[in-house]
């Protein structure tokens, strides 16, 4: 089994939606996707957090056997950030950013991460991702995330970055503003030209589309959930599932089936995340209920 590396924010979110409020819990894209990766393989994780990030909130790490030797704690407050979910719960609605002391983060990696073979550059600033991906020795697959707010400011530097992972993951509005085209289809081939070989668009409750220049598409429903509470941290328990999956299965470079069945396994993770506020009901998720929730999945694709 091979090792995760995510680089990422550990947050504090405060969130309101349709179902309630949570204020000042646990969030941030690294946390997300640890847990959901830590079910299947050993997770590294590289992050900053202030004097604030409580000892508790580690431990929810440390005792899924994460590891947590790459978390800077400095003086100063965590990041905070405050959104809420109106009647569209596919898209938060930023109230606050307050950056904190990841404001000046500076990703620097222990040794033994260097040679982590699955590295996840989670939603960051591009010229931090291309700094860890400077840290790491050569790497057996390596997947990113993005957001507007990037391809807008540092688009030259996030398509730096494209050029050097093996996969993306994006929405279709940031596949659609990335490329300036308004059809999704023709979008997610045009990412895929700009150097990743693989691209994987984030639909929601629509599920996913994994697409490749080799095999074409693979299309994922949502795992059927009757009610939404918090979306937030969706997208980052869906990468953590995924490359959580390729590092637990594959000895050596992801194939095209691989990747289908990771798709499978961050559409279960990401599942469970939106069924409440934070982490709560993703800290529930175990081999067992797992396992079950995929069985479910699997029955509304088969034929």
């Amino acid at each position: 089994m091979s090792e995760v590396l995510v680089v990422g924010s550990l947050a504090y979110d405060s969130v309101k939606t349709p179902s309630g409020k949570a204020t000042k819990s646990l969030g941030g894209s690294a946390n997300y996707f640890s847990v959901a990766a830590s079910l299947f393989a050993k997770v590294r994780v590289v992050g900053v957090v202030g004097s604030d990030y409580s000892d508790a909130d580690k431990k929810i790490l440390s005792d899924r056997q994460v590891d947590i030797s790459g978390m800077q704690t400095v003086a100063g407050e965590t990041f905070h950030w405050e959104g809420t979910y109106e009647q569209n719960l596919n898209e938060a609605v930023t109230l606050k950013t307050e950056l904190n002391v990841f404001g000046n983060f500076n990703p620097q990696l222990p040794e033994n991460y260097k040679s982590t073979e699955y590295v996840f550059l989670a939603n960051i600033d591009p010229v931090l991702q291309l700094q860890v991906l400077g840290q790491v020795k050569n790497p057996l697959f390596v997947g990113m995330d993005s957001m507007n707010y990037w391809i807008n400011s540092k688009q030259a530097d996030l398509l730096n970055v494209l050029k050097k992972v093996n996969i993306v993951f994006m929405n279709e509005t940031e596949a659609k503003m990335l490329t300036q085209v308004d059809n999704a289809i023709t979008a997610i081939k045009m990412v895929a030209d700009l150097g990743p070989e693989f691209v994987v668009i984030k639909r929601g409750e629509y599920g996913s589309t994994v697409y490749s220049k080799t095999h074409g598409f693979f299309q994922a429903p949502a795992l059927p959930v009757e009610k939404v509470v918090d979306p937030t941290g969706a997208g980052d328990s869906f990468a953590g599932g995924f490359f959580g999956y390729l590092a637990a299965n594959c000895k050596s470079k992801p194939q095209w089936a691989d990747l289908k069945n990771a798709t499978l396994a961050g559409t279960v993770m990401s599942s469970q995340t939106i069924q409440d506020f934070s982490l709560k009901a993703l800290l529930k998720v175990n081999i067992s209920n797992y396992e079950s929730y995929l069985s479910d999945l699997k029955k509304t694709i088969s034929i």
